[in-house]
């Protein structure tokens, strides 16, 4: 999402459970706010089960077409734009669909729920995902439903933002800013710097062997985090957002998670993958250990490498 409250295309693909209608607030939410043009997208399967989540599932396009017409009208009555579209080819690869749909037409921003399906929780992370990530197309909004599948309301007032430490490789912290303005929320930005028990690959292997030496490079390096989020918060603050900042020790993926628990946080936004910390921050592990474990939203923003920043 280049900039978050400026997205004018949102897909959300639903199968037509309750589970994936979970998404439907967020939806409304953030496209009535954008004044964005949502598709609602249902690909008919190949093969497809007769029953999805426990409920009858949508084998067919007429069903389909009248489902998401049923859906699109509750959504239109919120004054949002809506496209509906079933794909009926009958596809092996669902998730291979949602990807191409949102490249042909131009999404910039994809919604969907995750849940136990083998699918949406599985493949967000897989290959086609991070690619699609990677060849700078979509962000994906991930809604999370509540137990009893129960769609969440989506009302931000803290939104949670863990940043890299680099200038120029932070592509979460603009969308993070846009969704404050549109929202008038809250920003807490964190930084993880690792521990010496923490480091992973080459690093764990230099803390082992000259560990006095690793530890105040690390030490160091807290203190050059504590003084990159001032500059950051120094511009938040200078665009009227209310933002406060804290570096932490350890391993990122718990330490994002107990913080978001701690803050009460209503969003997460993060990079899909990158370089963070001292080398891994936000490596690619990184956004799919904190997803796997969240209960509240999640915004994964497509990370530019250091060669396509420079171009």
């Amino acid at each position: 999402m280049a900039q978050s409250a400026g997205c004018k295309s949102f897909l959300v693909p639903l199968d037509g459970s309750r589970l994936a209608e979970a998404v439907l607030p967020a939806t409304a939410s953030l496209a009535s706010r954008s004044q964005a043009r949502v598709t609602l997208l249902h690909i008919v399967e190949r093969k497809a089960p007769a029953t999805i989540h426990g409920e009858l599932h949508l084998t067919n396009s007429a069903e389909a077409t009248r489902y998401l017409e049923t859906v699109a009208a509750g959504l239109r009555e919120s004054g949002v734009e809506v496209e509906c579209h079933v794909h009926d080819d009958g596809e092996y690869s669902v998730a291979q669909s949602i990807f191409e749909h949102a490249q042909e037409l131009n999404c910039d921003l994809i919604i969907m729920c995750t849940h136990g399906n083998s699918g949406l929780r599985g493949f967000l992370f897989g290959s086609i995902a991070q690619k699609t990530l990677q060849r700078g197309a979509q962000s994906i909004l991930l809604v999370f439903p509540h137990e009893d599948r129960s769609a969440p309301r989506f009302d931000l007032q803290r939104i949670l933002v863990p940043l890299d430490g680099v200038v120029t490789h932070e592509p979460a912290l603009r969308p993070a800013i846009e969704l404050a303005h549109t929202f008038n929320a809250a920003i807490h930005l964190v930084l993880v710097i690792p521990t010496l028990a923490t480091l992973s690959g080459g690093q764990a292997v230099s803390g082992m062997l000259l560990p006095t030496t690793m530890r105040a490079v690390l030490d160091l390096a807290q203190q050059g985090a504590t003084d990159y989020l001032d500059q950051i918060l120094t511009q938040c603050h200078s665009e009227g957002i209310d933002a406060t900042a804290e570096v932490l020790r350890g391993d990122a993926a718990p330490k994002v998670l107990e913080l978001a628990e701690r803050l009460n946080t209503d969003l997460i936004v993060m990079a899909s993958h990158g370089r963070a910390g001292l080398d891994a921050l936000l490596a690619g592990s990184v956004a799919p250990r904190i997803a796997g474990h969240m209960g509240r939203p999640l915004l994964l923003i497509r990370a530019d490498t250091p060669d396509e920043l420079v171009r």
